[in-house]
């Protein structure tokens, strides 16, 4: 507290105790007794450690008739009053001063608070004395101006209402009569409204009804004084009005239920959780110091006392061994805890607050894999593919960490990499499956060294301890293979003049089952243009017609054919083989020429360009030789003029009027022997006009010529 507040609070204690002279005259004199604390604050010097049944202060207390049924409180744990109204100490305290209290006395005729600071060095009195007597002032008694004490009212106060809760001011007699009090602010004449009055000629301050403290902890009002003409004489002087609390408000937990873990194997003392409660009392007093305990532990198995809670703090620690502290030992894996919160610092008459705490005691990876069999044995068809066996391991830890998921892998026995494991995740057994086909008679028995371990490192445990082994033992059931064609596809090469009935190729398969003796018959699967037959048995394929390698069926001079061997097992199996006959070309395609017709000017000597075209292959295809057909006359009006190895520009000798015509033309290839085709060339004369070209629609120059020979036959005849 700073020097301006110890006086002001030194002042306030001077008013009190003139008070409380005041009373003793005024009961001396015959006037009306005021029942409650006769002196309202009391301010103690005192330093060092607080001893058992040491007296701190003499209270004045008054119920105006005997004190006998008065009982006091006093709000911190402490302190109490004895039977002479004194304020004692009622345990050894390791400390000493500051200390704020209030005395709460109630009775049939007062109730009433008083307020009490300690705090500095002890004052010297003796068990009898009045240490707050107010001091005796000689001579008549000067003017004294507005000076209002604090006052203080304890909560939850019960009726008769009004009470008084002190007076404001002294007033000499000669004042008496001429001056009234008045009293402003909230709680008086602000809302709300009629809480506190003062009577107006004597000053004395009284509530109107029962408070709470946690509504509002203190009031400020204003004190002051008219004269009969209404002119204000003294004041405002601030009155402020304390709110003493009760313990009336019980520790409350945010939550009801509150969830913790704790990792197995934990040391011991370590912290799981943190409760925490609050109560609506004043912080600054006991009524809100709370002590945390634990009521019930259940189960209470292997311990009733697994779990300690700082009664302070609220921390939950564990007590258990960390040995103990073992997830797969203990009779669960989930422990519920009753926490009870007690505010008056854990008195035994202080209000409670509960709440439930679940702690679960997580797992750690403590127990490696091990395989429920030293051996597993499974068969299956060769040539099958597939999950062949379910690996099965014992894991003791949690199902939902990667301390119990198992991850398998094959040590040893499959140097192909025919099989592998995988983990089923729903129930962690390892499925063993074939990925690649297996071959009985290159190997009917497999033995495999499979190893199993967890997803997390094991804990506490050497690579020896870390995981498990086992051995699979996989044998083969023979069954009846189909026959293997090799090589498969046959490739061969042959000319496509090759006479019908000519050996093409020989067909080989063979039977992987070595150990039946069986026979092989071959057939045509698949033969796109039906040039070819199979001898069932030698398998000779032989040529049914003549080859063409310009055929649709042969694609990059390659033709496909499909057979099919069968063995005569029980039941018979089978398989299939390609021959691609590469095809040579011979010259057995005559070439032709490209465009059949062009369009030309009539004023145009050259009529475009030729191409020879050959669907045989080099050499039996181009240089292509083209010409003017045998027809007489042709040499006068067209020209052929060799252009490249390929192509040949038509020209044309002389112009020639509109119309179609018809050039017959002459290629031969490079072919040996050569061959040749005679076409004819369209050429379109047309008239052109700009960028228009007018072509006629008669077929040919020939058409026209017959045209006008049958009308001149027809005037001769005269018909």
């Amino acid at each position: 507290m700073d020097t301006a507040a110890r006086r002001r609070l030194s002042a306030c204690l001077l008013v009190l105790q003139m008070f409380h002279g005041q009373a003793q005259e005024d009961r001396g004199g015959g006037r009306a007794c005021i029942p409650g604390f006769q002196v309202k604050n009391y301010q103690l010097d005192y330093s060092g450690a607080f001893r058992k049944d040491r007296a701190l202060a003499q209270l004045a207390f008054d119920d105006c008739a005997g004190n006998e049924d008065v009982a006091f409180l006093v709000s911190h744990a402490d302190f109490a009053v004895d039977e002479n109204l004194r304020l004692v100490v009622r345990q050894d305290v390791p400390y000493g001063g500051p200390v704020t209290m209030a005395v709460h006395a109630a009775g049939s005729r007062a109730d009433d608070v008083a307020a009490v600071e300690v705090k500095g060095r002890p004052p010297l009195f003796t068990p009898t004395q009045d240490v707050l007597r107010p001091p005796q002032v000689p001579g008549s008694r000067a003017k004294r101006s507005l000076l209002v004490p604090p006052m203080m009212v304890t909560e939850n106060q019960r009726g008769p209402f009004p009470r008084v809760i002190g007076r404001a001011h002294v007033m000499s007699l000669e004042q008496q009569g001429k001056q009234t009090f008045h009293l402003t602010g909230p709680g008086a004449d602000q809302d709300p409204q009629g809480l506190f009055s003062i009577a107006a000629e004597t000053g004395v301050v009284s509530v109107s009804r029962s408070l709470d403290r946690e509504a509002s902890d203190s009031y400020q009002l204003e004190v002051s004084t008219s004269d009969l003409g209404g002119a204000r004489v003294e004041g405002p002087a601030v009155l402020l009005v304390t709110v003493i609390d009760q313990n009336d408000n019980r520790p409350i937990f945010s939550d009801r239920r509150y969830s913790g873990e704790v990792l197995e194997g934990s040391p011991t003392g370590t912290t799981v959780m943190t409760m925490t409660a609050h109560d609506a009392d004043d912080p600054l007093t006991d009524n809100a110091a709370l002590r945390y305990s634990i009521a019930r532990q259940s189960p209470d198995k292997p311990s009733a006392n697994m779990f300690y809670i700082d009664p302070e703090r609220g921390d939950i620690v564990t007590v258990i061994s960390p040995s103990l502290l073992d997830r797969e030992t203990l009779p669960t894996t989930t422990y519920q805890l009753e926490i009870v919160a007690k505010d008056l610092a854990g008195s035994e008459v202080g209000l409670t607050g509960t709440a439930t705490a679940t702690i679960t005691i997580t797992d750690h990876n403590d127990h490696a894999p091990e395989f429920t069999h030293p051996l597993f044995e499974a068969q299956l068809e060769e040539g099958s593919v597939g999950v062949v066996v379910n690996l099965t391991v014992d894991d003791r830890d949690d199902p939902a960490t990667g301390g119990w998921r198992a991850v398998y892998s094959i040590v040893s026995g499959d140097p192909r990499q025919s099989f592998s494991i995988s983990t089923n995740p729903d129930n962690n057994e390892g499925m063993l499956a074939v990925v690649k086909p297996l071959d009985y008679e290159a190997s009917a028995f497999h033995s495999l060294l499979v190893w199993v371990q967890n997803e997390e490192p094991l804990q506490g445990g050497g690579p020896s301890g870390s995981s498990s082994t086992a051995t699979v033992q996989v044998a083969l059931l023979d069954v009846n293979e189909g026959p293997r064609f090799s090589p498969d596809p046959l490739m061969v090469s042959r000319m496509e003049d090759l006479p019908v009935g000519s050996l093409v190729a020989s067909l080989t398969a063979t039977d992987p089952d070595l150990l039946q003796r069986q026979s092989i018959r071959y057939a045509v699967l698949r033969d796109p243009a039906g040039w070819l037959a199979v001898h069932p048995v030698r398998g000779t394929v032989n040529t049914t017609t003549a080859l063409d390698r310009e055929s649709p069926h042969v694609r990059n001079n390659q033709y496909t054919a499909v057979f099919i061997a069968t063995d005569n097992g029980s039941p018979p199996a089978t398989g299939t083989g390609s021959l691609v006959v590469h095809l040579g070309d011979v010259n057995d395609q005559a070439p032709s020429v490209f465009p059949a017709t062009v369009r030309v000017c009539e004023a145009a000597r050259e009529v475009g360009l030729v191409e020879g075209r050959d669907r045989d292959l080099d050499p039996n295809a181009g240089p292509f030789r083209i010409e003017l057909g045998a027809a007489a006359g042709l040499q006068d009006t067209w020209e052929v003029s060799r252009v490249n190895a390929t192509h040949s520009q038509i020209l044309m000798l002389q112009p020639l009027k509109s119309a179609n015509y018809r050039v017959p033309l002459l290629i031969t290839d490079s072919g040996d022997p050569a061959l040749s085709s005679s076409t004819e060339l369209r050429v379109q004369v047309c008239v052109c006009r700009k960028s228009r070209m007018i072509c006629s629609s008669a077929s040919s120059l020939r058409a026209r010529l017959l045209l006008l020979a049958a009308a001149t036959l027809l005037s001769w005849t005269g018909l």
